[in-house]
């Protein structure tokens, strides 16, 4: 693990950069303290890290939880009694990990998660276009169409043209020329570039451009367009802001409710992200889903324990993690360990980064995920990939994630049955001789009652006086659905002059009495 440290290294202090305010944003659109989003960052940087299979993944507060946080914090009255559902929660995760409930993970078609990974990409760069700007009414990780602060993605983006802050754009614009010169250019000159990392260069320059332009009434940085960490007087100030769960609400069944939807979203999201970051890895790593969701249990037990919100692994970070040139797992807990001493010590100087240089580092996060390439490449793949695809990238921008991933899949399973009900069998027909048309239909290596339409209306469209040649040599699996229509077919047979002959393993048999009684004695069948 620590031989790839020259890797990871930079990597991590990329995450955290990226990290820190998605942290304090998606506690800010969950109606939770900000210090609860740094603490889900640093366990799920520290403890998940280091419990997880993942070599390239990144856990930390999601955004797709924010919603579900935020109501439930009202509805159980006070957030000790959230912590206690987020502690149930992690329970449940780690009984859906010794359950083997991870196999969910690699049932979500390819298209679908090609289409998360697109749709994110695409997500970040509109929601960091205000913050490019110096517009931050919409806290940094509210990923959903319809914004907290009460617009959309796009009517935000319109507001944020009209007020534009012409020194957080200029250190936007700078920071952003940094990241491309430092990626295309100047890492491939010499080694120093690519262990100090671009965005490590953008942020400073940022800090420095704020303290340089703080007292300009035109290129002044306002506060609220700043990195804002809690920032304590003394121990007992910091250690003041961990809360913990009231445990006297256990007996309350809108916390066993809570706790149960948390563990399920937050699982639902994870293996998403497993599959979606396994696929960006570069040496096409596999991650154990079930002791994944173990790891994620773990997590959120603790982080509800000490006053975090429920963790998840996420794209954004784990992405930023790859492109960084991650290797293992090291990246993300060395991102931990630099939010919990950042947050400790330097919380001031964190507080002089301007929101729009780390917009711009997530600019290039977001595009390294949504390359036009991909379009094209998806559209000459054809419309049973293409469709799922773009269902799934519309479905995440113009609602949220979860929704977005559930009309892809919806999509993809109609495209499976569509496939399903084409390719159950296949139509051999020969000319007509002495009298009869001469047909051939082979069936599928697996028929099930998905195929009972197609298999149906192929049936029923023989003409009169026709030799049905019926072969299942190679079906190895055929649903009783089939044979009840093939035994209804049979007897309509005979007033239509149709003769029917069967070709098996077993042998060939002309008109069979009983197609039950036949395909039950064929081995490895129905």
């Amino acid at each position: 693990m620590f031989k790839n440290l020259k890797a990871d290294l930079p990597a991590s202090v990329v995450v955290f950069f990226v990290a820190i305010p998605l942290c304090l944003g998606i506690a800010l659109a969950s109606g939770a303290p900000l210090f609860s989003g740094l603490i889900a960052g640093i366990i799920g940087g520290i403890v998940v890290g280091s419990v997880s299979g993942s070599q390239i993944g990144v856990s930390g507060p999601a955004a797709g939880l924010a919603a579900i946080v935020l109501v439930a914090i009202g509805t159980l009255g006070s957030f000790e009694n959230f912590l206690l559902a987020v502690v149930i929660g992690g329970i449940i995760q780690i009984i859906f990990g010794l359950l083997k409930a991870g196999v969910i993970g690699y049932y979500f078609p390819s298209s679908v998660i090609k289409g998360m990974l697109t749709g994110i990409g695409i997500i970040i760069i509109l929601k960091q276009i205000p913050h490019f700007f110096g517009v931050d009414d919409d806290p940094e990780g509210d990923f959903a169409f319809f914004q907290v602060d009460g617009e959309n993605t796009f009517s935000e983006i319109f507001n944020a043209l009209n007020s534009i802050s012409p020194g957080a754009t200029m250190i936007a614009v700078l920071g952003l020329l940094i990241l491309i010169l430092w990626e295309k250019v100047l890492s491939k000159k010499a080694k120093i570039f690519q262990l100090v990392q671009g965005p490590l260069v953008a942020v400073v320059v940022g800090i420095v451009f704020y303290n340089l332009t703080k007292s300009s009434a035109l290129w002044g940085i306002s506060a609220d367009h700043l990195v804002s960490v809690p920032v304590p007087e003394d121990a007992s100030t910091f250690l003041a802001q961990f809360s913990f769960p009231n445990f006297s609400a256990i007996g309350n069944p809108q916390v066993w409710i809570t706790g149960f939807t948390i563990a399920l979203v937050a699982s639902l999201e994870t293996l998403l992200c497993v599959e979606a970051t396994d696929k960006l890895d570069p040496e096409k790593r596999v991650t154990p889903t079930n002791r994944e969701l173990f790891a994620q249990g773990t997590g959120n037990i603790l982080s509800g324990l000490i006053g975090g919100l429920p963790i998840t692994q996420v794209i954004v970070r784990s992405s930023a993690n790859i492109q960084s040139g991650g290797k293992t797992k090291m990246s993300a807990i060395i991102h931990g360990f630099l939010l919990l001493i950042s947050v400790i010590l330097i919380p001031r100087l964190l507080n002089m980064i301007p929101l729009s240089v780390l917009a711009a580092i997530l600019f290039i996060v977001g595009y390294k995920l949504a390359k036009p390439s991909l379009f094209k490449k998806m559209y000459h793949m054809g419309w049973k990939q293409s469709i799922p695809f773009t269902v799934t990238v519309l479905g995440i921008i113009f609602t949220d994630l979860l929704i977005g991933i559930g009309l892809g899949l919806g999509v993809g399973i109609v495209v499976i049955l569509i496939k399903s009900y084409q390719n159950s069998h296949f139509l051999h027909i020969e000319d007509k001789s002495n009298g009869k048309h001469r047909i051939k239909m082979t069936l599928a290596e697996e028929v099930t009652f998905f195929n009972k339409g197609a298999i149906l209306n192929e049936l029923e469209s023989l003409p009169i006086d026709t030799y049905l040649e019926l072969d299942v040599r190679k079906t190895r699996y055929l649903d009783n659905d089939i044979i009840e229509i093939l035994e209804d077919f049979a007897f309509k047979a005979k007033e239509r002059n149709i003769d029917i002959t069967l070709i098996s393993e077993l042998g060939t048999v002309t008109n069979p009495d009983s197609f039950i009684k036949f395909f039950q004695l064929r081995p490895k069948s129905a």
